[in-house]
């Protein structure tokens, strides 16, 4: 009877257990639910202004004044991409901007890296003032000093190429990329650098040798990230682009403007998605190491 009793007494508990998860699984989804709906609302956010554009990209002129602004384009027209080559001059710009941008964050990246290891590693009097100066530089809004540049620049003969906007970009992106680097270097243990200076290694070598490896996935997230500042930057290149084939994409996009204020939106679009379309392949094939990058300062070693 005892063991008659025991299994009548287990049975609801066993009909009991797979009520209780049937209803964990159904929290779980409720609670993944406001997740999901997030993701879609920044998703449609994001993406559907891409997708406007480039389907705008094959509309004419008369189907942007004619039809709605959510309109699909009544054909493919690929007119508004040949007039923004020739008229609006896409390839040459686009060569301007990656002689400006890859000299630019180059340097940006080198001398950053370099400021970050002497001023985190390497022991010296004076380099907490020295950070706290180059970190002033942050600061500054590059509205104020165009004028003044433009003037040394004027004086010493370089305003007719593109080497006013490489040294200015160079110079607004350090601050920056030192404050960074140095909290890049902060999360590598520095017994590293310790037992290397003990093997008779010199702080140049140390640095090329362990901090430059290191700092790959680092360098390559920063730079992303000054590489796009500086190729969709406008301000800066309006400023110093003397002549127009000088101009940068963001600058040459102004060209599809006629001097009343007309605009062809077809070509506009054309250009645009051109512009974006490529930033955004280089961002998906790289986005595994920028993740990884931004990861790597965030716990100390």
């Amino acid at each position: 009877m005892s063991a008659t009793q025991n299994l009548i007494q287990a049975e609801p508990v066993s009909r009991k257990l797979p009520r209780r998860g049937a209803s964990r699984r159904a929290k779980r989804i409720l609670r993944r639910i406001p997740v999901w709906l997030s993701v879609t609302v920044l998703l449609v956010v994001v993406l559907y202004p891409m997708l406007w554009m480039i389907l705008g990209s094959f509309k004419t002129q008369g189907e942007f004044f004619a039809n709605p602004t959510w309109a699909l384009p009544e054909s493919l027209n690929f007119a508004n991409y040949i007039e923004a080559f020739t008229r609006g001059n896409i390839a040459l710009n686009y060569r301007n901007s990656l002689l400006v941008t890859i000299p630019s964050v180059v340097l940006i990246i080198f001398l950053g890296v370099a400021a970050g290891y002497a001023l985190e590693i390497m022991v010296w009097k004076g380099r907490r003032p020295t950070l706290l100066l180059i970190m002033a530089g942050i600061m500054v809004p590059g509205q104020m000093i165009l004028v003044p540049l433009f003037t040394a620049y004027f004086k010493l003969g370089i305003t007719d190429s593109l080497l006013p906007m490489i040294l200015t970009y160079t110079a607004m992106g350090i601050p920056l990329t030192t404050f960074l680097m140095a909290a890049y270097f902060r999360s590598v243990p520095r017994e590293l650098f310790e037992a290397a200076t003990m093997d008779g290694s010199s702080p140049l070598r140390s640095f090329f040798v362990i901090g430059i490896p290191m700092m790959k996935n680092a360098m390559l997230t920063i730079g992303l990230v000054q590489f796009f500042s500086v190729f969709n930057d406008l301000l800066i290149a309006l400023t110093f682009t003397t002549r127009p084939d000088l101009a940068t994409i963001q600058v040459g996009l102004l060209s599809l403007s006629d001097q009343y204020g007309g605009t062809n939106y077809g070509a506009l679009f054309a250009a645009v998605s051109i512009n974006i379309v490529a930033l955004l392949i280089v961002f998906i094939f790289l986005n595994k190491k920028i993740m990884a990058g931004m990861a790597a300062g965030s716990v100390k070693g």
